[in-house]
């Protein structure tokens, strides 16, 4: 697809008691985009150490444009220890600090950011100031911007995440996520109340928010959408909302119904949590409601 898409965050192993796996959501949702027909770059940064040498190696065997992925020499490569003893509830303890704090702005990337036609980010790689600092910038580039909200803490403050929220055009979060920002402004009602308010309040296009049992809900433009999930075996939900995003943003951008939207989104989100790590190999075609029901167990996806 044309559509030039840049992901710009961290970069990271997953450890877990099965072994360690690329992660990270923006290099997971760029992976996802890229099982979608589009070509998405990867701003980020890496340890000259050999975990980074992997991850650039993994990018590459994705198909994943690396042009852009810096390599530092002072910090190692990005960590994270998952626990995944509840695999409808990840649980994460996130090194700090790493590589991917320490991404430098650019001139080359800030054309690229120029000139693309979505530029993706979270909340998580705010967390030290010089990636903070590099993220701002490239914001104020940027000409049309994918907030995707990453609550860990001890990792972000309040006036942080809201100051991103209010830099975006398309804003995704969890219905956790929701319900604490909604806190920090004061507002209060159900589900669909308050994500008309965040709309709103921060002159938003869309905001996107996933509903871990109770599937997701989109407010838009045109109102309020949501499909109520599909029911699966689960693996684990790491990467789940990654391809969730990716999906949604797919078929966004190709113009379809939200409700559809909201539909195959689910379904690929749906689809990874019945597999390990966060980027499992499908062709996105193949994946039809049909094709889940097969190990369907009475609980439904939590992304």
């Amino acid at each position: 697809m044309n559509q030039k898409i840049v992901c710009f965050g961290e970069t990271l192993w997953d450890i877990l008691p099965s072994g360690r796996m690329p992660g990270g959501a923006p290099m997971n949702v760029a992976i996802h985009l890229h099982h979608n027909g589009f070509d998405p770059v990867v701003v980020s940064r890496v340890g000259s150490d050999d975990l980074g040498k992997e991850l650039v190696a993994f990018l590459q065997e994705q198909k994943i444009n690396t042009d852009y992925l810096q390599t530092g020499q002072t910090h190692l490569t990005g960590i994270v220890k998952a626990n995944i003893s509840d695999r409808n509830e990840v649980t994460y303890k996130i090194v700090e600090p790493v590589a991917w704090d320490y991404i430098q702005l650019e001139e080359r990337t800030a054309q690229l950011v120029s000139e693309s036609d979505l530029f993706i980010y979270g909340s998580l790689v705010a967390r030290g100031a010089t990636s903070q600092d590099a993220l701002l910038q490239y914001l104020s580039l940027a000409q049309k911007k994918v907030f995707d909200v990453n609550l860990r803490p001890p990792h972000y403050t309040t006036e942080r995440v809201l100051a991103l929220l209010g830099l975006a055009d398309i804003v995704k979060m969890n219905h956790q996520e929701l319900a604490e920002i909604c806190t920090w402004l004061g507002t209060e009602g159900d589900m669909v109340q308050q994500m008309q308010f965040i709309k709103e309040h921060f002159g938003l296009e869309l905001v996107i928010v996933t509903r871990g049992d109770e599937g997701a809900a989109a407010f838009s433009q045109d109102g309020f959408f949501e499909h109520e999930g599909f029911q699966v075996e689960v693996e684990d939900t790491i990467g789940s909302g990654d391809a969730f995003l990716a999906t949604f943003l797919t078929n966004h951008l190709q113009g379809k119904p939200m409700n559809q939207i909201l539909e195959r989104a689910c379904l690929i989100g749906a689809y990874v949590a019945t597999q390990r790590g966060a980027t499992p190999t499908y062709d996105p075609a193949s994946i039809t409601p049909d094709s889940l029901k097969k190990d369907t167990q009475p609980y439904k996806l939590h992304i």
